[in-house]
């Protein structure tokens, strides 16, 4: 192996950090230098052109004063990666900034979503907008339908879109008023714009004209929605617009800083700019919305190129953890991207590498609560940092390695403490362990569990460090299994400073056989921007069908987008040899959102494809792999068109070491803790050892900037270029009893709830309809031997604890008749339900030689339709149960291992026989997915069992009920905070909208810790549906309980196990098997919650009320659930336009919307003044105007219509909300809270819904306007797709 040419000039690659700046730098004679120093430092102005200094400096032998400029003559190039961008995001600091949107839709990006991010939050604390000015204009572009009966619309211009979709234009532009609401905004200072005008992405003129008005007037930057993100969906388009008008300025200052600090400006130097997308840009094209993951993106390159390509093309997991966060991503051969994700509250779309940060790295803080070790989220950043640092920060996994003897301080630089001259102190760390010990000492000694010998500083810092392991390993599980693919089956590349101390747990605990750390992975993220192609991305939006028809306009939108690209690269000095081109289309099935980005790659044309490949089979073959099947019958919808340009510049880095002959040279020898407790540990230095050393665990590998632990039973080698490649060993497994372990514990409730969540991946991936695949509307979970819930996944609030209750209904009902082989099927009220269409499928699981099952595992998901009176099997008004839909109370959905077609099939279409009503309007979607929830409980029986063969039967029952007592334990504290804060007993009533009492009263024991919630005096059964069954009302006490707890416990059977729950028969909140209950899902559920709160004095009430809004005819169907506002709190001020409590489902799109269905959506914003008043006001409720282009049926299902949201201590109610319909005639008419009615084109239906309640006496206390702000805990900032996932499973 040859060593590559020695560069003409010094080549300089270097990551910007948040703490750290890394340089990588080759030098003429082909000698390379690794240099790392803080990013900020009093001592210098910027710490890349520091970093170039000092290189240049040692290298030439001259002296370059600091202030003066440098001479670049001698430079060849310059590539960077910025964490600038990601910093002015996190802290708000960018430019100020205003918004100009289509009128009435100055909230839209307020709204956004209308989910909540975390939602056991009673504060809905979400980041702000980045916006301080709104302008309205007047204009209006609407989708062409041609059903549509709206009048005058026949006389309104059409336009042709770029998506090959008419337009038609409803509102002309009005600029003569905008130039003023300019002026204005300019006499403000602010010179940042960003525009974002409905379906701009397919016709952008009357956004080119608003950019030409604003840029003749003065703003310095103006960014168009169409022009940064041109693809469908105006709020990600408009949070892109606003992220790119908000950090471009940013970017363009830091570079004309970076300039001014070398001579000449780097005129002739190219300086390369690192992009989210894992491709480099020249520096005048770097922009905002594409630097997000610009410092991260040289990270997963590094890897990809290195570790994919020398370990055999096997796919890799990229694991980069370092102080203050901990990313992981995977390579299989191509970067996978998503095109969609958010940063600090913001959503961009833009093509971005899918890093997934995980965790707080290093700097996770250890807790112990209620019996549990938990890792995080919280961090001690970088100041404090950990205790070790000298500076009184909190414990954390740094401290653990370091009192482990994994951390050697001698070989860590004297930085620390106030002077930031001592070393890393091991004994701040042990003195805080020790507290740590006595505390779980404690702990143990008051419940009686745990060991009886005192824990030691070690034995507890393993502990965490186990824990931490496991929790990192989750999200990996999840990147793969996502797509389908196996952990096992990678390759671990292991960089950033602190990932050495766990990668060899960490691949053992995933089933990996190798781990891969590249000799630079201290600095890989540099590292890799010198391995980094250029790239140039061109894309535009298409409405178009796969089909042959549209073959030649897509080959021609592809050659015109391919021409850019290389037009582009050329400019930048490539030539046609080094310019690679590769085509994708964005392909979705009809009526579906799950789009995906294919490359005809593997793909070659037919003579039924386009020229550029045959993109069909690349969508089904990835649709096979992702979700587990195809829909042959349903035609291909091309969303976008692109084309990716690459100027490859066949950099090559690396010299191959020689084999040194000799053995490696032990540094010294330490004692390191591992599981087996102290071995003697050998101390290696990386830079002595050759390509020919094998290095057996247990050791310690020290770099210049990480520290590598090669565990007992792993074995390293060193490659032919000096990387570290390392065999990893099962290890011994440690045996386990049924006897309570603090540390077993922790990790069993990361396994449990791991399980629940892999059986929801599969149940995703398998099934069919949009509610399950795409809505996420689904929980999956896992139970002991009694039918107790252990865990559940994802904690959708009205689900949580109720499928409990089905499981111990069939234990008990079915008895002796539950055998191996069943799946029984379950919806009715009276066995646990909730409401029809969320079928729940449960499947009992038996071992040799145990007569009764061992443990059950289920699954709950929402059907589209079941039958019933109404399309969606939502009706407003129905009276009766039967009603609603099919009914299946112990139905044998698969018996002696056959799945019962035909008569599954007879129960659903059953509801047809009864007059009004309808069979299931969907069967084969209700087939499908239910076999898909049979497959999703089959992989929760394998993982399960998996966990039985390691530990064994007893151990896994054993701590099944351990994890339930520790969630006992969580909610017997609270309670006896509760009581020694407020008192022993409470009451609380509020009514339904028709009058009926929620009446609870709470008797507490400040002894025990126990309580029980009395709901006597609840109002009787309705006629209507509004009766909540028992599951329900528990539901929203485990609901509440976590709320109230404060802090993430395990959600299951051991939270209701300190609480007796009365609820009298036949009242509203226990009705008859016959009662209707579809309303009780969604709005009592929600009146419950009022209660509780309000019993407890937590909060003042929310909106109550979920907005159940459906419409449709023959043609088309429509549902949604709308936003209200939020009730405050003592220290917090109600969020506007948020779903709360029982709800979190995400709206959809105005453009979507408006494409998909006939209606116009004529506003949707916050309904000011409507939150109540207060020391802290309640959230207002929104506005929503629905303009209907074709006759359909309106249904609308709400409350607090008649009763106000309360307000507490003081503080004023929220408002009432109002369902009108403003008949085209001009007539306005109150609907009432439920109803359903018929309504004509050009009719519009005003959705005004509630406010929150207000907490404290106005003045009271402080200023009314001022929420006090108690300083946030420091946590990591999520993101990717595993990140996104959760969000949208939580968006229910």
């Amino acid at each position: 192996m040859a060593a590559p040419p020695a560069p003409r000039g010094f080549q300089f690659a270097i990551d910007r950090g948040g703490t750290f700046t890394d340089v990588f730098a080759r030098c003429p004679g082909g000698r390379v230098r690794v240099l790392k120093l803080l990013s900020e430092d009093p001592g210098y102005g910027d710490a890349p052109t520091e970093g170039i200094r000092r290189v240049l400096e040692e290298e030439c032998g001259v002296t370059i004063p600091r202030d003066q400029p440098l001479d670049a003559s001698g430079i060849e190039w310059i590539r960077m990666g910025t964490t600038v961008a990601t910093n002015a995001l996190l802290e708000r600091r960018g430019e100020r900034l205003a918004l100009l949107v289509t009128r009435g839709f100055r909230d839209l990006l307020h709204i956004g979503s209308q989910a909540r991010p975390r939602i056991f939050d009673l504060e809905v604390a979400m980041p702000e907008v980045l916006y301080e000015e709104v302008i309205e204009v007047d204009e209006r572009l609407i989708p062409h339908q041609p059903g549509c009966r709206l009048p005058g619309t026949e006389t309104l211009p059409l336009l042709e879109g770029s998506t090959g979709a008419s337009l038609l234009v409803q509102q002309p532009l009005e600029l003569s008023a905008l130039r003023q609401e300019l002026e204005r905004v300019l006499a403000r200072g602010i010179r940042s714009l960003a525009v974002l005008l409905l379906h701009s992405y397919a016709w952008p003129g009357h956004e080119e004209q608003v950019g030409a008005l604003a840029r003749e007037m003065g703003f310095r930057h103006v960014s168009l929605s169409s022009a940064v993100a041109a693809m469908v969906r105006a709020v990600p388009r408009g949070y892109t617009a606003c992220a790119d008008a908000y950090l471009t300025p940013c970017i363009h200052r830091y570079l004309e800083s970076f300039r001014a600090g070398f001579a000449h400006q780097l005129r002739d130097v190219p300086v390369l700019f690192m992009r989210s997308d894992g491709g480099l840009t020249p520096m005048e094209q770097f922009s905002g919305a594409r630097a997000i993951l610009s410092g991260p993106a040289g990270g997963v390159v590094g890897y990809a190129v290195t570790t994919h390509r020398r370990q055999d093309g096997q796919p890799v997991i990229g694991f980069d953890m370092g102080g203050t966060s901990t990313d992981v991503s995977r390579y299989a051969g191509e970067y996978e991207h998503v095109f969609e994700a958010t940063t600090a509250g913001v959503s961009i779309q833009a093509p971005q590498l899918d890093i997934n940060t995980v965790a707080a790295g290093g700097g996770s803080r250890l807790f112990f609560r209620s019996g549990l070790y938990v890792v995080g989220p919280e961090s001690a950043g970088a100041h404090p940092g950990p205790a070790c640092y000298r500076k009184g920060g909190p414990l954390t996994v740094t401290d653990a390695n370091l009192c482990l003897g994994r951390l050697l301080p001698e070989y860590f630089p004297r930085i620390f403490g106030p002077g930031e001259d001592q070393p890393l102190c091991r004994e701040a760390a042990a003195r805080a362990f020790r507290e740590m010990a006595a505390c779980i000492d404690a702990f143990n000694a008051s419940t009686g569990t745990g060991a009886q010998q005192p824990l030691s500083v070690e034995e507890v810092a393993m502990g965490f460090v186990r824990v931490a392991n496991e929790a990192m390993c989750r999200p990996i599980r999840a990147l793969t299994q996502a797509r389908g693919h196996d952990a096992a089956r990678h390759v671990l590349a292991c960089f950033g400073g602190a990932g050495g101390q766990h990668a060899c747990a960490i691949a053992r605990t995933l089933g990996m056989s190798r781990v891969f750390i590249h000799k630079y992975s201290g600095i890989l993220s540099a590292f890799g921007l010198a391995l980094a192609d250029v790239v140039h991305e061109a894309q535009s939006p298409c409405a178009l069908h796969y089909e042959p028809d549209a073959f030649p306009q897509l080959d021609q939108r592809l050659a015109a987008l391919e021409r850019q690209c290389r037009d582009a690269l050329r400019a930048q000095g490539f030539t046609g040899e080094q310019i690679h081109t590769e085509a994708f289309l964005h392909l979705r099935y009809e009526g579906t959102d799950c789009a995906l980005m294919c490359s005809a790659k593997g793909h070659p044309p037919t003579l039924r494809s386009c020229h550029a490949g045959d993109f069909l089979a690349a969508f089904t073959s990835r649709y096979l792999v992702e979700f587990g099947f195809t829909i042959p019958d349903r035609a291909v919808v091309v969303d976008d068109v692109r084309v990716r340009g690459t100027g490859s510049s066949s950099i090559s880095c690396e010299t191959p070491l020689a084999p040194s002959g000799k053995p490696a040279r032990v540094e010294t020898v330490t004692r390191c803790y591992f599981e087996e407790g102290y071995l003697e540990t050998p101390v290696f230095l990386l830079e002595e050892l050759g390509c020919d050393h094998t290095i057996p665990g247990p050791a310690i590998i020290i770099d210049k900037n990480s520290t590598i632990v090669v565990e007992p039973d792993c074995t390293a080698s060193l490659t032919p270029f000096g990387d570290i490649c390392i065999a990893v060993g099962s290890g011994s497994p440690r045996p386990l009893g049924p006897q309570l372990d603090a540390v077993q514990l922790s990790i069993f409730s990361h396994r449990f709830m791991s399980i629940a969540e892999q059986m929801g991946r599969i149940l995703q991936r398998t099934a069919i309809s949009t509610n399950i695949k795409e809505r996420l509307d689904f929980s999956c979970a896992l139970f002991g031997p009694d039918g107790g819930l252990v865990s559940n996944a994802p904690h959708i609030p009205v689900h949580l604890g109720a499928m409990q209750e089905t499981v111990q209904f069939q234990i008990r009902n079915l008895g002796e008749d539950l055998r191996e082989g069943d799946v029984i099927l379950s919806n009715h009220p009276c066995a646990g339900g909730s409401h029809l269409p969320d079928l729940t499928v449960i499947t009992p699981v038996f071992w040799p030689g145990v007569p009764k099952p061992v443990f059950f595992v289920a699954s709950r998901g929402h059907h589209a339709d079941i039958g019933g009176i109404t399309p969606g099997s939502m009706p407003p008004h129905s009276r009766a149960l039967q009603e609603e839909g099919a009914v299946f109370i112990s139905f044998k959905l698969v018996k002696d291992g056959v799945f019962q077609e035909e008569a599954v099939r007879e129960a659903l279409m059953a509801p047809g026989h009864v007059p009004g009503c309808s069979g299931s309007r969907n069967l084969r979607d209700n087939l499908s997915d239910l076999r898909a929830q049979v497959a999703a409980n089959q992989k929760g029986i394998q993982l399960v069992t998996g966990l039985i063969r390691l530990h064994g039967l007893p151990a896994v029952q054993a701590y099944m009920a351990h994890i339930q007592a520790n969630a006992e334990v969580a909610v017997r504290e609270m309670l006896k905070g509760f009581a020694a804060r407020w008192g022993t007993a409470v009451e609380a009533e509020d009514s339904m909208d028709d009058g009926s009492a929620i009446r609870l009263r709470v008797q507490v024991d400040p002894q025990e810790g126990s309580a029980i919630f009395d709901f006597s005096g609840s109002g009787p059964e309705v006629y209507g549906n509004c009766n909540a069954p028992r599951a329900i009302t528990l539901s929203a006490l485990i609901y509440c309980l976590r709320c109230m707890v404060g802090q993430d416990i395990p959600l299951n059977q051991g939270c209701l196990a300190p609480v007796q729950v009365v609820i009298p028969r036949g009242s509203i909140l226990d009705p008859s098997p016959e009662a209707a209950v579809v309303g009780g899902n969604v709005l009592t559920s929600q009146r419950v919650v009022d209660v509780i709160f309000r019993a407890f004095g937590v909060c003042a009430a929310s909106q109550g009320c979920m907005n159940n809004v459906t419409f449709g005819n023959e043609r088309v169907g429509y549902y949604e659930t709308v936003a209200g506002g939020a009730g405050a709190g003592p220290s917090w001020h109600g969020r506007g336009g948020v779903h709360t409590h029982m709800t979190n489902t995400r709206i959809t799109d105005p453009e979507i919307l408006e494409q998909r269905y006939p209606v116009v959506l004529r506003c949707f914003e916050l309904r000011r003044g409507s939150g109540g008043a207060g020391r802290y006001r309640g959230g207002d409720g929104v506005i929503r105007e629905l303009l209907f282009r074709e006759a359909v049926v309106l249904s609308v299902l709400s409350e607090r219509r008649a009763i106000a949201p309360y307000g507490l201590q003081g503080g004023s109610p929220g408002a009432r909300g109002l369902n009108l319909l403003l008949r085209r005639d001009g007539r306005t008419i109150n609907l009432g809270a439920k109803t359903s009615v018929p309504v004509e084109p050009g009719d519009v239906f005003r959705l005004q819904t509630p406010g929150g309640g207000g907490f404290g006496c106005p003045g009271d206390g402080g200023d009314p306007q001022e929420a006090a702000e108690p300083p946030a805990p420091r946590s990591f900032t999520e993101r990717g797709s595993v990140f996104e996932y959760r969000r949208a499973q939580e968006a229910v």
